[in-house]
């Protein structure tokens, strides 16, 4: 594997991710952000897409979700009561894409997206 996942002690254990990935590789994928075009909006749904988006992503460029160094999640008017649907969509989606992997990750709330149906957006960053 290219990418170690650590949650250095000095640091508080999160559950849902990793606080470092430690990359060591020789191609790097960049995954643009991938939006749900064909689900309802529904954040848990679209998040599940997305994941599904991602891994696609990657096996285009002949990586999975297990060499995903730092993912970002931008998520429409984000207040901390969606984080539950938000870690179902993460959950389902993992499942459906067959990975465990926790990489660092960001989530950034924003005023909208490209259009108004989508509600999250995931891009990642992998290392080969």
């Amino acid at each position: 594997m290219s990418v170690t996942l650590v949650n250095p002690a000095e640091l508080p254990a999160i559950d849902v991710y990793h606080q470092v990935s430690i990359a060591e590789g020789t191609k790097l994928v960049f995954v643009a952000g991938q939006v749900a075009w064909e689900t309802e909006p529904d954040l848990a749904a679209q998040v599940e897409q997305c994941y599904v988006n991602v891994a696609a992503a990657l096996a285009a460029a002949g990586a999975t979700f297990d060499d995903v160094a730092k993912l970002n999640f931008s998520v429409v008017d984000w207040t901390p009561d969606k984080m539950p649907a938000l870690l179902d969509g993460v959950a389902r989606g993992a499942a459906k894409v067959g990975t465990t992997a926790k990489p660092p990750a960001t989530l950034i709330g924003v005023a909208a997206l490209d259009v108004p149906e989508h509600l999250v957006e995931i891009e990642a960053v992998a290392v080969r």
